[in-house]
């Protein structure tokens, strides 16, 4: 840094609009930077296997090596599928579902984030917190559905903060990581730049951890579908969980696999905007090597 433009950003221009923070934040070892390079990907390559499970699961299922009653073949589920689709009852039970997981994970998103940043930055709310935090990441989650359920009731409020709760700690635990690792050369030149609590953790902090916040976002998304399922069983008359179980209880295997094949499609089709923003993304180190 030398002469006096290197202190007149911050208050009249944007955040980076510093020479000295630019090259300081692109000098980093954790920040990031946008790279159009890479290899070119291919899409379809991640469809050969699950294609040809299912052909040699038809297959199979065609001349009884599998029995129909353990698993029916993949078009007597896409069957079962397009009944439920073509009387609106499938949209209904995706509809709520989803509208779970979305809220679920926007709460429990939000507070891992601001823990994370939290405990992060100062080692003596990390000594305070984390230790029992850690402690609650183990417990399972259907230990926790007897006390939403008496804290709560059955409503919906039970089933959502079951489902923020799940995706918490993945946030909290790889923000806090991630915040750690940053280089303190860094955070040195945000403080002469008055760069300080909400400013420093928005424009510093977040984007300089930002693979670990990525990754904690994917893996809290992750857990929260999977929490959905406890949550759907909290006296839920909709959700792909309740179709679970009536597939369970009327003993048809194709309603059971059908909510499954929902489920990993709904998943997938959630994590793909987070799976497209880590790929428009480069470590520095990776540009430097090439």
């Amino acid at each position: 840094m030398n002469g006096t433009a290197d202190f007149r950003a911050p208050s009249q221009a944007s955040p980076f609009a510093s020479p000295s923070l630019s090259v300081a934040l692109a000098t980093g070892p954790a920040q990031l930077r946008g790279s159009p390079r890479g290899r070119p990907r291919r899409p379809l390559t991640g469809w050969i296997l699950p294609l040809c499970v299912l052909a040699l699961w038809e297959v199979l299922a065609r001349f009884g090596v599998l029995p129909q009653h353990w698993f029916p073949a993949p078009t007597r589920v896409w069957r079962a599928l397009g009944t439920l689709g073509a009387s609106g009852v499938l949209f209904r039970h995706v509809g709520a579902t989803m509208l779970r997981v979305l809220v679920g994970f926007a709460g429990g998103a939000l507070l891992g984030t601001l823990l994370g940043i939290a405990t992060g930055r100062s080692r003596r709310l990390h000594a305070l917190l984390d230790p029992a935090l850690q402690a609650l990441r183990s417990i399972p989650s259907l230990a926790w559905v007897p006390l939403f359920l008496l804290w709560l009731g059955i409503g919906e409020g039970s089933k959502v903060a079951l489902i923020a709760l799940g995706v918490f700690f993945p946030v909290y635990l790889n923000v806090t990581t991630g915040i750690m690792a940053v280089d303190r050369r860094l955070l040195e030149v945000a403080a002469l730049f008055s760069y300080r609590g909400p400013r420093l953790a928005r424009h510093v902090l977040l984007p300089a951890a930002l693979p670990a916040f990525i990754a904690g976002l994917r893996g809290g998304l992750g857990l929260g579908w999977m929490f959905v399922v406890a949550a759907e069983l909290m006296g839920a008359s909709r959700g792909l969980g309740y179709l679970l179980v009536d597939g369970q209880t009327t003993s048809r295997p194709e309603l059971v696999l059908a909510a499954i094949l929902c489920f990993a499609l709904l998943g997938k089709l959630t994590d793909l905007p987070f799976d497209i923003w880590s790929r428009r993304w480069r470590w520095k180190r990776f540009e430097s090597a090439e």
